[in-house]
């Protein structure tokens, strides 16, 4: 899972929801929508089975993994969340014509539910992680499909999301292309066995957190498992598989052979300033050697999806390949 920092909670008042589900039209839940349309479908949920339009027109969806599995499946949503740290605005590495007129609606972990609502959807997608005490909010408004969580399970996900959206074949399409990409990916950057003996670590500085050394259970750890990167050992020592969580004093523990660093808001807030310019920092090998990249955090790490896969692929080719 890949889990953001901590995000400013507001409370929705009373009487913005009651004007929400007013506009939804109170009584219509993922039980009754169309029940007896012949235009419906089951999709097993982290909320247990929900029945859904079986092309639904009107999508919102309210976190990164959503919102790049709509567009990869080639679905344009009517709206969809921003995360806090980007000011507002959907990832920058999605191809801006597919957003143009997606309504922004609201901050992933506080979406607008008068503003869902006004959308009309026919289908909500998200996680119970991110969203599951709204969950009865929700489906009030439109069928809402929940997958249990985010980041690390992101292509079984991806499958629930494909259900859900009436895309199935899209979806074994955008699955082989990435396999494919892999295959190309390994034997440029010399080869499985050279792969495995490159050790790499994923270090992200985050604002009001630790700095993250990534683990084996995190979205961009399964691309670098399918690559066959090596490890770094200290990988295998993140809490609950996610991450290993170290001080700018204890940063030389991130050091191996190639470092990807990003940095989600503010440098200096997030550390990264003055762990970038420590002594420990510039006596590790990988600094050293040149072998430290600076990536886009909205990519690498918040995308969550096969559309990003497909560019940190790209990214990794290229890095990798530097003579």
């Amino acid at each position: 899972m890949n889990r953001s920092p901590r995000r400013r909670v507001r409370t929705v008042g009373a009487l913005a929801v009651t004007g929400a589900l007013a506009l939804a039209g109170c009584g219509s839940s993922d039980d009754d929508k169309d029940a007896d349309s012949g235009d419906t479908h089951v999709v097993k949920t982290a909320m247990g089975d929900v029945k859904v339009p079986v092309a639904p027109e009107r999508v919102v969806v309210l976190d990164t993994a959503e919102l790049d599995s709509a567009l990869t499946l080639g679905v344009k949503p009517v709206g969809a969340t921003h995360t806090d740290a980007s000011g507002g605005g959907f990832p920058g590495y999605l191809p801006k014509d597919e957003l143009a007129g997606v309504k922004d609606v609201g901050e992933m972990m506080n979406p607008n539910l008068e503003a869902i609502a006004g959308l009309k959807p026919d289908l909500i997608l998200t996680s119970k992680i991110r969203h599951g005490a709204k969950y009865d909010q929700l489906k009030q408004i439109a069928p809402t499909v929940m997958t249990e969580t985010t980041g690390y399970p992101w292509k079984e996900n991806f499958r629930t999301h494909a259900d859900a959206l009436g895309r199935k074949a899209a979806a074994k399409k955008a699955v082989a292309a990435y396999d494919a990409h892999v295959k190309e990916v390994t034997a440029a950057i010399g080869g499985p066995a050279k792969a495995k003996a490159t050790e790499v670590n994923v270090v992200r500085f985050v604002q009001g957190a630790d700095i993250r050394i990534y683990g084996e259970q995190s979205y961009i750890a399964t691309i670098l498992k399918d690559v066959g990167l090596g490890r770094a050992p200290i990988s295998q020592k993140a809490k609950d598989g996610f991450s290993y969580d170290v001080s700018p004093e204890k940063i030389d523990l991130a050091d191996t052979d190639v470092i990807f660093q990003s940095t989600y808001g503010d440098p200096k807030k997030a550390k990264q300033t003055q762990t970038v310019n420590s002594g420990l920092w510039k006596n590790m090998r990988a600094v050293k050697s040149g072998n430290v990249h600076v990536v886009n955090d909205e990519l690498w790490i918040q995308g969550i999806g096969y559309t990003a896969a497909d560019k940190i692929l790209d990214e990794l080719k290229a890095d990798l390949t530097k003579k």
